[in-house]
């Protein structure tokens, strides 16, 4: 496919991820989120990742990292988009243990799923279905540097959308968002529980 093609498809995909996504995000209520979603995929540091190895089927920052062992759109990307788990990762002081999740606020996890619903979708296209997210996401889950109350929530949102659909699920999201305003108690880790 020659370049210029390439750009044109390109473009094409992450607007119509941007799109999803803005829908889903204005859904749960976080209107900013969704119209600042992902602005950084048409910068040149991004885009043109994004043209030279364009599939249609996959994110060109897979393919960059397939070939290069890592992928500098990506880097460019998780660490200008707060909605990434990765964002949320510092080096742990005590006890030496290295590089640890930091626990993202509620509406950078709503954004992250929209984020991954919205994929998905663009994607597989007609091959999507309510457990699409979280196939994706069990494939590499054991291995990610994620904060575990994050962790917990988010699989918590990935499971309800395979198993009650989307709807539902982001009118739960949209009432943690709003009512709730904290992590729901079953994603809490035990330390951090209050004494009843």
């Amino acid at each position: 496919m020659d370049r210029l093609t390439a750009a044109k498809k390109h473009f094409i995909t992450i607007t119509e991820h941007r799109i999803l996504v803005r829908k889903y995000c204005f859904r749960m209520g976080l209107c900013r989120q969704g119209l600042m979603h992902d602005l950084s995929k048409y910068s040149p540091a991004e885009f043109m990742t994004g043209v030279k190895y364009y599939q249609g089927n996959k994110s060109p920052n897979a393919a960059e990292r397939d070939e290069m062992g890592y992928s500098g759109a990506w880097l460019h990307h998780k660490g200008r988009n707060k909605h990434h788990y990765e964002y949320w990762t510092d080096i742990s002081t005590r006890d030496r243990i290295g590089t640890v999740g930091v626990k993202m606020p509620l509406r950078y996890v709503a954004e992250m799923l929209a984020d991954r619903i919205a994929a998905c979708r663009i994607y597989q296209k007609e091959a999507y279905t309510d457990r699409s997210a979280w196939d994706y996401y069990k494939i590499n889950c054991d291995i990610i540097t994620i904060h575990p109350e994050t962790k917990k929530l988010l699989e918590k949102l990935l499971k309800m959308i395979a198993v009650r659909g989307e709807e539902e699920t982001l009118r739960y999201m949209r009432y943690l968002l709003y009512v709730k305003k904290e992590y729901p108690a079953d994603c809490l880790c035990s330390d951090n529980k209050e004494e009843k």
